[in-house]
This record gives C-alpha cells, sequence and structure tokens, in this order.
C-alpha cells in the first residue's frame, strides 16, 4: 500500500513516525469499512443506482469512535447504509466492541503479570495513546467475568481425562475480612500422554481434612479415575483426604519442603552443609542407597542436630515413594514444584491487590491465571511410560518390573 507522507516533511522522522503509522492504519480501516457497502450495495459512492436488486442508499458516516488496536488508538467512522431489510453490520468491525482481540487478550495478561487495575490503564494508555477505551473498571469487571467463566469448569465432566500423578498444594492470599489468609487449595495432574492440566482452584480452610476429601470425591463424581501417585507437603489433611477417597494412590512428600524444615532446626553457620547433604538423599539411585544417606547424615550430624535428624526421619516411607516410578519421570516427582513454579506469577498478583474484598473474587483471579499458566506447563520428561504407569506397570528403583505369566505361577 502506498503511503502518503505530509507535504510538510520530506521524510518522517522518530518524532512523527508514529503518528504517521497510526494515521496510515486509520486510513486504511476507514477506506476498508466505505469498501464494505461498496460491495454490500453493488456500486461506488458517486455512482448511479441503476435497477439492481440491492435496495439501499448510503447516509453518511456515524460519530468518531476510538478503537484501540496493537498499532494504537485510532478514530473510525461507522457508514450509515439506509433502505435494507437488515441492518448494515461490519465484519471487521462489529458494532459494540471498541478493541480488538489482541487487546481484550493483552488485558488479562498485563493484570497477570501483577500490575494493578491503575497501573494496567495507565500501562496501555502509554501504548495506545490517551484515546485509548480502556478504564480501571474494565479490568475490574474481568474477575466478574472469570467468575462466571469458573462455574461451568467446575462441574464439566472429567471422565476423558487419564491422570497419572496429582500434584496437590495450597497458597494463602489475604481476602475477605478476616485477619487471618484464605487458604486456596490447587490440584494439577498430569496425563497419560505426559501433559499437564490444572483440576481444581478451590478455597478452602487451612487445608482441612474435611475440605481436601470433599474436593477429591467432587472430581470422582464427575468421573476422574484415581490417579497413581499424589505430591503434596506435608499437611495430614490432605494425606487424611487421600487415604479415604482414594486409598490406592501412593503417597509421596515434597523434598523442598522436607529441606527447608530439615534446615530450619540447624544453626545458620551449618546451614550450608546441610543444605549439601539432604538434596543428595534425594538425589539416591536406589532405596538402599537413599537409606545408607540417611545413616550417614545420622551419624554425622545426630549429637549435634537431633531435631535436624528428627524431622528427617518424619515419614519416611512417603519420601521415598517416588522410586516406585520411572526413573524419567523421578524430577518431577519429588516436589510440588509444578503447582509452587506458577504460584511465583500468582504472588505478584496477590502482592498488587494487597487484600480481596472476597475470597470468591480472589479465587477466580487466581483460578484464571493457573489456567493462562497451564498453556505453558511443560509435558513430563519421556512421557511415553506416563500409560504403562497408568495401566498399572510397577517399577523398583525406577526400573519397571517384568510381569509374571500365568505359567511362571504355577511353576512357582
Amino acid at each position: 500500500m502506498k503511503i502518503d507522507i505530509p507535504a510538510t516533511a520530506s521524510s518522517p522522522t522518530w518524532s512523527t513516525l508514529e503518528t504517521c503509522i497510526r494515521e496510515q492504519v486509520q486510513t486504511c480501516l476507514q477506506r476498508v469499512l466505505d469498501d464494505e457497502v461498496d460491495a454490500l450495495l453493488g456500486r461506488g459512492r458517486h455512482e448511479r443506482r441503476v435497477a439492481d436488486p440491492v435496495v439501499g442508499y448510503r447516509n453518511g458516516h456515524g460519530q468518531p469512535r476510538p478503537v484501540a488496536s496493537m498499532n494504537g488508538t485510532v478514530s473510525i467512522r461507522r457508514p450509515r447504509v439506509r433502505g435494507l431489510d437488515a441492518r448494515f453490520a461490519s465484519r471487521i468491525l462489529p458494532l459494540l466492541p471498541r478493541r480488538t482481540p489482541e487487546i481484550a487478550t493483552l488485558l488479562p495478561e498485563r493484570y497477570w503479570h501483577g500490575l494493578s487495575s491503575g497501573d494496567v490503564t495507565r500501562a496501555l494508555r502509554g501504548l495506545l495513546g490517551d484515546g485509548a477505551p480502556l478504564s480501571a473498571s474494565r479490568v475490574q469487571r474481568l474477575t466478574d467475568d472469570w467468575q462466571r467463566d469458573s462455574a461451568p469448569w467446575r462441574t464439566q465432566d472429567v471422565s476423558a481425562l487419564e491422570p497419572v500423578c496429582v500434584w496437590a498444594d495450597g497458597i494463602y492470599v489475604k481476602a475477605g475480612l478476616e485477619s487471618t489468609k484464605a487458604a486456596l487449595l490447587v490440584l494439577i495432574a498430569a496425563l497419560a500422554d505426559g501433559t499437564k492440566v490444572v483440576l481444581a482452584v478451590e478455597s478452602g480452610h487451612r487445608e482441612s481434612s474435611e475440605r481436601w476429601a470433599e474436593i477429591l470425591r467432587d472430581l470422582t463424581a464427575r468421573g476422574l479415575p484415581a490417579p497413581a501417585c499424589v505430591i503434596g507437603e506435608g499437611a495430614l489433611g490432605l494425606w487424611n483426604a487421600v487415604g479415604q477417597v482414594w486409598p490406592h494412590a501412593a503417597a509421596q512428600r515434597c523434598w523442598n519442603h522436607q529441606l527447608r524444615n530439615v534446615v530450619d532446626a540447624v544453626p545458620l553457620k551449618y546451614q550450608p552443609d546441610v543444605q549439601g547433604a539432604v538434596p543428595r538423599i534425594a538425589a539416591a539411585e536406589s532405596v538402599a542407597e537413599a537409606e545408607h544417606e540417611r545413616q550417614r547424615f545420622h551419624r554425622d550430624d545426630r549429637l549435634r542436630f537431633p531435631k535436624a535428624c528428627e524431622r528427617l526421619d518424619r515419614d519416611w516411607a512417603r519420601m521415598l515413594t517416588y522410586h516406585q516410578f520411572p526413573k524419567e519421570h523421578w524430577r518431577h516427582l519429588r516436589t510440588t514444584t509444578v503447582v509452587e513454579s506458577p504460584f511465583a506469577a500468582v504472588r505478584l498478583r496477590t502482592s498488587a491487590a494487597k487484600r480481596f474484598k472476597k475470597v470468591d473474587r480472589a479465587t477466580a483471579i487466581i483460578w484464571r491465571l493457573l489456567r493462562v499458566a497451564e498453556k505453558r506447563f511443560r509435558k513430563l520428561n519421556a512421557p511415553e511410560p506416563c500409560r504403562d504407569v497408568s495401566r498399572g506397570v510397577r517399577y523398583a528403583d525406577g526400573l519397571e518390573i517384568p510381569a509374571v505369566s500365568p505359567t511362571q505361577k504355577a511353576a512357582a
């Protein structure tokens, strides 16, 4: 397309380049709107109507209307057409929207990256111009939309999912009128094809057994099969609920939480030594090697740090569950990083909000943010064995246990 440079300047400069581009976009868009009318009526603006089947005539243009796009905010005048059976509706500029779909996507993304509603408005106006049809109230209305969108998601059928393992954790945010923080309980699953999906984002009370069990029962009632493994921190409420609802699922405690618990029981100057010893236990290639490393830790530090040794031994069997699964998956199964990693971005949002007025609003926002993050979740390493795990194939120290045939059983 030919660009008409204003006569006042021989060529655009950096100071006029943005204005020049924006004017050309506006001119082009206005021309396309007028061409739509030409195609509808079958004649140009100054051509006479000659016994054509299309009834209708132009009636000027409407008032200037700002439209926000990724190229900035432009002012468009919609052509008016009279004498038609139905109202003229442009295909490229619908009647009501005042922003392109890209801008509609940009709003929640900026909100996701920790900007407050006022900051979002100021930031986008700097990019799109002062005429951009944006406001802080528009950003706030996003959360109302998210609350409505999350309702059918919470009741949808999930029987088509094949969860291999589920990570469970909670995030605490300042919400409501209470002085204490509200707990939001999150479940993320890895499926038989290795992909990860968000299963649940629900408010709870201090991660109680009753609330966790209620969430698990709801998922089961909606058709979700029980996973082979559940990964979580040391909260007893979660493990009690898993034992009630998914009794055959293996339980793996998070090594990151365990490391923090052990290190907190050691004087500050000795913490670097412990921070190197505990990960060696988690990185052991077999249960026997992990037990050997634990005994060595006890020999070296039982007298100096008895409390640290006690914390390391706490729920020891659940610390080694990952050895019962393919070795390629160990780095995913040892910790709840799958949940905590997207929570880092969530905390940007919750920090900007200071305190949410309602727990339901906080839940809807974090649900939306996790759903955005879900698109960036990476698959499990070596997803091929996932389907074998879901079918009940057993592993020991990361290696598959050969199935025993009926003939071998009879011979034994």
